[in-house]
């Protein structure tokens, strides 16, 4: 396996502080990168500045905990730590309040009874209709309604997962043959709900997701504003996810039938 400099230098060295110096200060870009894309998903009220300080610690404990003998990049383990410090002090911030949940709640069910009566899913002015609400008050919500499922931003970089880069061999979810039919079906199933969605909802999701931009520069690429596309990006995971639940309730009846 392949190693970088820093990583030679950091096991032939030891704790030498001028090069502990130089590995945090080489990493920091990474920590402000890391935080801005977990903040992109959070709600107004969370300050950026409390992120990039938990992940400067996380980076601190990265760089003093590393062992190269475990045969990983430290920029790889520096990674997991640094989202594990941020999401650890998410944790306890209570940044999610209850009524948001209940709104977001609200949205997803108002979606889908929308979808089975027009026969489409609906449009923002049609969802702020349907909840008595003016459509800017609408986006308004959604714009604060954005990373309101924490496990969502933990993903494989979760502290008690299995997917540790810095540890040995652990028995991974996908190695299992119903996990590998359950993934390749979830797979399938979000394909088909993600080319539901509109166009600016498929264009926000390919340029945060796999072009990995933030929403700034995501809103730079279409012409909005930031607060715009943060609101388009929480559209379309309501929308993801209440048609998730109703293809996974239909595929569980038709299932239930055929048995």
């Amino acid at each position: 396996m392949l190693t970088t400099s820093s990583d030679k230098q950091l096991q032939s060295i030891g704790p030498d502080p001028a090069e502990r110096e130089r590995l945090l200060t080489e990493n920091l870009p990474e920590v402000r990168y890391i935080a801005r894309r977990i903040h992109d998903r959070l709600p107004s009220h969370v300050q950026f500045d409390d992120l990039l300080h938990a992940g400067i610690l996380g980076l601190i404990d990265a760089v003093d905990k590393f062992d190269p003998r475990k045969n990983v990049l430290l920029k790889s383990y520096a990674r997991f730590r640094i989202r594990g410090a941020i999401l650890d002090s998410l944790r306890q911030l209570d940044w999610s309040p209850r009524n948001l949940r209940r709104q977001a709640r609200r949205i997803e069910e108002a979606h889908r009874e929308l979808a089975a009566v027009l026969g489409h899913a609906p449009t923002e002015p049609e969802l702020a209709t349907h909840l008595g609400l003016e459509l800017e008050e609408f986006q308004h919500l959604l714009g604060e309604l954005r990373g309101l499922d924490l496990g969502s931003l933990q993903g494989q970089f979760d502290e008690n997962s299995s997917e540790d880069p810095s540890g040995g061999v652990a028995l991974r979810p996908e190695e299992d043959p119903f996990d590998m039919t359950l993934r390749s079906e979830m797979r399938t199933l979000l394909t088909e709900a993600i080319d539901e969605l509109d166009k600016n909802e498929r264009q926000v999701l390919s340029l945060y997701y796999l072009e990995e931009l933030t929403m700034k520069e995501v809103g730079l690429i279409m012409n909005v504003g930031e607060s715009r596309v943060s609101q388009i990006h929480t559209a379309a995971l309501i929308r993801l996810r209440a048609r998730l639940k109703e293809k996974f309730h239909t595929d569980s009846r038709h299932s239930g039938a055929s048995s």
